[in-house]
């Protein structure tokens, strides 16, 4: 159980949030002003603070929680801390971080990304939980340090070792894998072990980013360059100064933005949308993708210049399918992350299910392999997940499988399968993308990557 000091005027939001966080075994202090926190802090000595982390509305009626988080770093406070803000602003998050903020997330508070954070936030933490020795061997504190789940297959152990020898270099390297493999949390883990762990981990969406407004999110703008440029805005470059910056499917950037993004890398220098002045920045970064850029440049469709810059470093994450050993690591790790956040207590997945897991092909990686089980533990009423609750997709697709004859290809089977499945809901919805990832339990970039795999028209 976690120990959380929350400061937040909001009355009905911060008792929603403290019962939420409740449920999830943390013990939550709620203040509404900035006054009221530090009469909270000051009732301790600086050598008994109790709170292991510092949840922090961004607008206080007595000021603002930058100030605040600024004044506790300089009394030698050292508590992770996050802010919560409505503005989605880059200036905030970057304003936040430089003053010390572990990281910062937007309103609506989403609950997965809540819980991610504050996770995350924990392991920073220096106070020990109640009951936990504080103690730990370097060699197992290290392991923890890395954002994903090692395994011990031969595929498992090259990867932990190829990203604990880029990490303390200033390599620009290239992510690539299947969508789900868990790219993002090889990118962080890279930052977590760098020389630049003090410094900001910027992650940008590129295929969320629109042709016209690339260039304005990446490197910034001034004001009145475009239409809608009501002000000034500093672009994700600056807001990962001394940091990294972390361009997750680089390859769906246009050819104008690939330019300015090489240029950015070569010179260190990038500049705003409408603006003439050159700015400076101290940047490393990782681009992941789940296509061959090599390919993709050969074809026209990247810069080859480009690629050779990025591809300082190449980890390949593999497919959850090439690791059957590590299988039953996972399972257990997304069991125990599914009681935390259900509230549930699932000790064990039966052997029917596990038999099922083994024979499946996992399309969708470890982010299918997830959602699978937080499914498994919700509708679970015992400790053991029964193989009703497994998705009826998963059963009819290994059913289909055996009434196949010996020799037949389970992955172009279960890909038949899926491309069938997304046709058929593209044609109930009427061809609306939208709809149809929310249908398929799928997000958007991931319902265009399959619908250009599978060449659906």
């Amino acid at each position: 159980m976690a120990q959380l000091l929350l400061v937040e005027d909001d009355t009905t939001f911060s008792k929603l949030l403290s019962s939420f966080l409740a449920k999830h075994g943390h013990a939550v202090k709620v203040c509404s002003s900035i006054q009221e926190a530090k009469n909270a802090l000051g009732e301790t000595s600086r050598e008994d603070i109790p709170f292991e982390v510092l949840m922090l509305d961004y607008r206080l009626p007595d000021g603002n929680s930058v100030d605040f988080l600024k004044g506790l770093r300089s009394e030698g406070i050292r508590i992770p801390a996050f802010i919560m803000t409505s503005f989605h602003d880059v200036r905030t998050a970057v304003n936040a971080m430089q003053s010390g903020a572990f990281d910062y997330i937007t309103k609506p508070v989403n609950p997965e990304e809540l819980l991610m954070v504050l996770g995350e936030a924990l392991t920073k933490s220096t106070i020990a939980p109640k009951n936990v020795q504080a103690e730990k061997p370097a060699k197992k504190v290290q392991k923890e340090s890395l954002e994903f789940i090692e395994g011990n297959s031969s595929i498992s152990k090259q990867l932990y070792e190829y990203v604990r020898l880029v990490a303390p270099t200033d390599m620009s390297v290239i992510i690539q894998g299947e969508s789900g493999t868990g790219k993002e949390y090889v990118a962080k883990s890279i930052h977590k072990l760098s020389k630049r762990n003090k410094g900001p981990f910027v992650a940008i969406d590129c295929g969320s980013l629109s042709k016209e407004l690339a260039a304005s999110e990446l490197f910034g703008h001034k004001k009145g360059a475009f239409t809608g440029a009501l002000q000034d805005k500093i672009g994700q470059f600056e807001a990962a100064d001394g940091g990294t910056l972390f361009l997750d499917e680089i390859g769906n950037l246009g050819y104008d933005v690939q330019v300015k993004l090489l240029r950015a890398l070569q010179e260190r220098i990038i500049v705003p949308v409408g603006s003439t002045q050159q700015v400076k920045v101290d940047v490393r970064l990782i681009a992941a993708t789940n296509e061959d850029l090599m390919a993709n440049a050969a074809k026209g469709d990247f810069r080859e210049d480009l690629y050779h810059r990025l591809n300082e470093f190449k980890i390949e994450v593999p497919a959850l399918r090439k690791r059957g050993e590590d299988l039953q690591i996972f399972v257990q790790h997304f069991v125990d992350k599914a009681n935390r956040e259900l509230d549930k207590n699932v000790k064990r997945l039966s052997k029917e299910v596990m038999d099922v897991f083994m024979k499946y092909d996992w399309p969708g990686n470890l982010r299918e392999l997830n959602n699978v089980i937080k499914r498994l533990v919700l509708l679970s009423k015992e400790e053991v997940a029964p193989l009703s609750a497994l998705p009826a997709e998963m059963i009819s697709a290994l059913e289909e499988v055996q009434q196949k004859p010996s020799g037949s290809n389970l992955k172009a089977i279960q890909e038949s399968h899926e491309k069938e499945m997304i046709e058929k809901v593209l044609q109930e919805v009427r061809y609306n993308k939208s709809k149809a990832a929310k249908l398929l339990n799928i997000d958007r970039k991931t319902l265009y990557y399959k619908i250009e795999k599978y060449q659906i028209e």
